[in-house]
């Protein structure tokens, strides 16, 4: 069996964790949730700077009120890569706090702001991934003979350090303001469709030498649609978005930085009255060219299992696990965990 089927495996056993946990939790009883999408990005350390998108929801808030969501997702990095040329190592651990907040300005419209917290560290889950590949007799990569809870981003190109990062540190990331359009949304009977434009605008205002932000301003647009059919037995939905990324310079890995990339996501889900279960694939093209590194200059693909609760007072918990499909182009696993609430 590949690495890749291992890890895929690893990644589903750790799905069905988070689907038990969705289960083992009590909640309200009311009318099937509809299924909206994980809001999360590729969480690699040379990826997550950059303007990805987060919220990729077709929804748009309705004029007057206030949608607020606090994001939190933990990343496990361990790769090392090398040619003649180049040897990438990424070693460590980012836990990424976000805190947003989209208000309808007018019917159709919606503006907000997402502002992040970074924490950049060796972190403590090196042990456990060691112990879980042990217990299910997957592969270890090199982790298990790594030093444990380390920080070390590095990359070396013909003799020259383009990145080192060998300590921890933490601090606000790049801030981005946020914007939406209702392009379509119809509720008929058992059915929902929505259509919407959304955009953001990066700002450089986290700190790039430490990779809580890219030193670029960033422009996104996408294009997000949701269509979810109602019937006696819960609710289905399927959603996605397509979109383009615009980088107006950048201070990390400067010279193999690429100024446009592509986005886009695609879920499928199912829902009752307090819980949906789902699965979404989010991709990206590569952000830096000249390079023969996955890590660095392939496409990425990252697939997220789990799910969400309702809780009383209509607050939802989006619960998640993440791997690299595209292997080595985002974290070996990740773990997310959204609460948002409209007021």
């Amino acid at each position: 069996m590949s690495n890749h089927e291992c890890r895929s495996d690893a990644v589903v056993q750790a799905g069905i964790i988070a689907v038990s946990l969705l289960c083992s939790v009590g909640v309200v009883s009311a009318a099937d949730m509809e299924i909206t999408p994980f809001s999360t990005s590729n969480q690699s350390p040379l990826v997550q700077i950059y303007g990805l998108p987060h919220d990729t929801s077709a929804n748009i808030v309705p004029s007057g009120a206030f949608q607020f969501v606090l994001n939190q997702d933990l990343a496990s990095n361990y790769t090392v890569n090398k040619n003649s040329h180049e040897k990438m190592t990424l070693d460590g651990e980012t836990y990424r706090t976000t805190f947003s907040v989209r208000y309808g300005i007018a019917p159709r419209w919606e503006a907000g702001i997402e502002i992040p917290y970074l924490v950049l560290g060796g972190g403590f889950l090196d042990s456990f991934v060691i112990d879980w590949h042990n217990t299910f007799g997957l592969p270890q990569g090199g982790r298990d003979t790594a030093s444990k809870n380390r920080v070390n981003y590095s990359y070396l190109k013909d003799g020259v350090q383009e990145l080192l990062i060998d300590h921890s540190g933490s601090g606000i990331g790049d801030i981005s303001l946020t914007g939406g359009f209702s392009l379509y949304d119809v509720r008929e009977a058992g059915h929902h469709n929505r259509l919407a434009l959304k955009t953001a605008v990066k700002l450089p205002t986290g700190d790039s030498s430490y990779l809580f932000g890219s030193g670029s301003t960033d422009v996104m647009l996408q294009l997000c649609g949701s269509m979810l059919t109602y019937s006696e037995w819960g609710s289905l939905g399927l959603y996605g978005s397509a979109g383009g990324l615009a980088m107006f310079g950048s201070d990390v890995l400067r010279d193999q930085h690429k100024p446009l990339a592509g986005v886009g996501t695609l879920g499928l889900g199912w829902a009752a009255s307090w819980i949906s279960f789902k699965v979404q694939l989010n991709g990206n093209t590569p952000l830096y060219r000249d390079s023969s590194l996955s890590e660095i200059s392939k496409n990425s693909l990252v697939l997220i299992i789990g799910g969400a609760l309702r809780f009383p007072g209509e607050y939802l918990l989006d619960i998640g696990v993440a791997e690299d499909v595209a292997v080595t182009t985002a974290p070996d696993v990740s773990f997310h965990l959204g609460l948002n609430k409209r007021f």
